[in-house]
């Protein structure tokens, strides 16, 4: 296999295909996290549990030391693919990874010098967690290196839209996040063994992404080239991305140490469960996010027609993969929580799934403008979005918490995501008109939708919930045929349709 360019810019068939294999390699770990998340609760306790949603939060965040140059490699690396420009990226590349390794060993000190602060002066650990917490903690600083590098292996074979073995990878390091844990547990219940495991398996993902990497990139084995040339348009677009890296995860994260600090780490458990539950339902839009990135790179700078054709397109599947399932979330979130967690935990993570995941929601679709703005080059928008919403959230955020407790955190982080979606939208139709219209029709429908979602945490009994839960999945489905779904998408459907109904025919 050689590098070339594509032979063309991605087309519709290689999207959706790529979107699949996303979604396989974010949902299986998923499935893994259901039976997971219950046994490590039972063996741990609550507060100890309480330690590795802080955990994965933390390795989320320093990863993002990088200063956006995974990103900016990807962006990078599609335009001149699209251009036919090939000659001189082995020396792009390896000067990104280059400055990603020192960024990553960077972010790892600082970590490492950051952790014995957190964990006696911040958060409300138990003296007698503190020194394996601060073990565990040192542990993490380690791995955040293979971390920031592994994501610039990944962003290359994303360049070259292969995403399937960039997932046949994702599955078992996503895997790994809730095995390790798991399988420590017969020989420890320390929190340092169970990191330790976890950086395990961090190196091998390096491995295999560069390995990888010099199959799809046969030049990279030329030799590794500086290239000063290179820093410019990485810096650039990474450097705006670094503003998002450091802030997003704040307004994401902290209500996590803020229930740590001002409530108590029990409550964090009964926050963060919840959280990572509605959270995974992003793997849908993520799924079409990562596809979107490098292919409105490429049909940017040569077919912005099509990159209107994507933007459309892809709102329109994320309403109608995003609804019905946080219909039933937020029906259901009682008794199902229930079911996979015990009363107690249903009884205070309920109401806050509730609001989640109508957060969540709004957040999936917000995904499809926030790409665009930032596969059309304008990164310090985003940028600028999250800077000027951080202390107002963060003041929210500590009221409503103050307030409400995790009742108030979940509140707040639904208020948030709304407000960036609408300017997001803004920013997106200023950039490429041809999704305006798009706006204004999502814009009606998302309303409905939000509407339907917030009245279904209404009804108390189980059954009034599936009442409510069937009527408000036909009117999801009349309005998408009305609505959302497009002429030629119709037409497909019938034929399945009548190519079912013929099937059963002959089975009688």
């Amino acid at each position: 296999m050689s590098t070339r360019p594509l032979d063309h810019l991605p087309s519709g068939r290689l999207m959706a295909r790529n979107t699949v294999w996303n979604f396989v390699g974010l949902g299986t770990p998923l499935l893994v996290a259901l039976v997971a998340i219950p046994r490590l609760i039972h063996a741990l306790g609550a507060e100890r549990f309480g330690f590795l949603p802080l955990a994965w939060t933390i390795i989320g965040y320093f990863s993002l030391f990088d200063m956006g140059l995974g990103r900016a490699l990807t962006k990078l690396v599609s335009e001149k693919l699209a251009r036919h420009e090939v000659a001189d990226l082995p020396s792009l590349v390896w000067t990104a990874m280059a400055l990603m390794l020192v960024l990553g060993i960077a972010g790892g000190v600082f970590a490492a010098l950051l952790f014995p602060w957190l964990a006696r002066g911040v958060l409300k650990i138990p003296p007698g967690m503190q020194d394996e917490s601060i073990q565990a903690f040192y542990i993490i600083a380690a791995s955040i290196p293979l971390v920031i590098t592994t994501s610039g292996f990944r962003g290359i074979l994303e360049a070259f839209q292969r995403f399937d073995l960039v997932n046949l990878l994702r599955v078992p390091l996503g895997m790994i996040a809730y095995l390790a844990p798991l399988m420590v547990l017969p020989f420890s219940h320390r929190l340092g063994p169970m990191m330790a495991a976890l950086m395990a398996g961090r190196v091998l993902a390096l491995g295999a992404h560069a390995l990888l990497c010099l199959r799809v990139m046969p030049s990279l084995r030329e030799g590794m080239r500086w290239q000063p040339a290179a820093l410019a348009p990485l810096l650039r677009f990474g450097s705006w991305l670094m503003v998002s890296n450091i802030v997003a995860p704040l307004l994401v994260y902290m209500d996590r140490f803020f229930i740590g600090s001002l409530v108590s780490l029990t409550a964090v458990a009964y926050y963060a469960t919840p959280f990572d539950l509605s959270n995974k339902l992003l793997l849908i839009p993520a799924a079409v996010a990562a596809v979107l990135f490098p292919g409105f790179s490429a049909t940017m700078v040569s077919d912005r027609v099509r990159t209107g054709h994507l933007f459309d397109r892809s709102i329109n599947y994320v309403l109608l993969i995003m609804f019905p399932v946080s219909l039933v979330l937020v029906s259901l979130a009682y008794p199902g929580m229930k079911l996979w967690l015990g009363a107690e935990f249903a009884r205070n993570g309920a109401p806050v799934l509730q609001w989640l995941v109508v957060g969540t929601f709004v957040n999936a679709v917000a995904y499809i403008p926030y790409t665009l703005v930032q596969g059309g080059g304008r990164p310090d928008l985003t940028a600028k979005l999250h800077l000027a919403e951080l202390p107002v959230y963060l003041l929210v955020l500590w009221w409503m918490i103050r307030s409400l407790g995790i009742n108030g955190a979940a509140i707040a982080f639904t208020g948030r995501v709304v407000v960036d979606m609408l300017i997001l939208f803004y920013f997106s139709g200023k950039m490429l008109p041809e999704g305006r219209g798009q706006f204004r029709k999502s814009s009606l429908v998302g309303a409905m939708m939000l509407l339907v979602l917030g009245l279904s945490a209404v009804p108390s009994s189980l059954p009034a919930q599936l009442l409510f839960l069937l009527v408000g999945l036909a009117m999801f489905v009349v309005c998408s045929w009305l609505f959302i779904l497009q002429a030629e998408e119709k037409i497909i459907i019938r034929k399945l349709m009548n190519a079912d109904m013929r099937v059963l025919a002959g089975l009688r």
